[in-house]
Parts: C-alpha cells; structure tokens; sequence
C-alpha cells in the first residue's frame, strides 16, 4: 500500500499495489499499480518508506486515478 502521493505517476497515497521486485533486502521496492480491469498504471521503483503491507483486518477502497 501506498504511503504518499506519487502524482507523476497518478497514484495517491492509499493506493494497493503488488511488489513484484525487492530491492537491497527490503531497501526497496518496484510495485505495480493496475484499474481493477487489469489496466497497468505504473510501476514504480519505491523506498521502503514509501509503501506498506497492507493487513488482513483492512478494508480495500476503490477510487479513481488521481489527476
């Protein structure tokens, strides 16, 4: 999960990716955002700080792609 706002990426903090690269042993990460149709948004490469693990006791929230 998305701690901060990334708006060159049109990601808003929140925002539920799936890490798909660990970088520096958890220094870092590449995440990839999708729509819920499956559409790729970005891919971003993120420090640690910038993301994390989403819990099972949370609820997901949908919304629209930031501007």
């Amino acid at each position: 999960m998305l701690t901060c706002d990334l708006r060159e990426q049109k990601l808003a903090a929140g925002d539920i990716g799936t890490v798909v690269l660990v970088h520096g042993e958890g220094r870092g990460y590449e995440v990839k955002f999708m729509t819920l149709d499956g559409e790729t948004i970005a891919v971003p490469t993120l420090r640690a700080d910038q993301v994390r693990q989403a819990h099972a006791d949370e609820i997901a929230h949908a919304g629209p792609i930031a501007p």
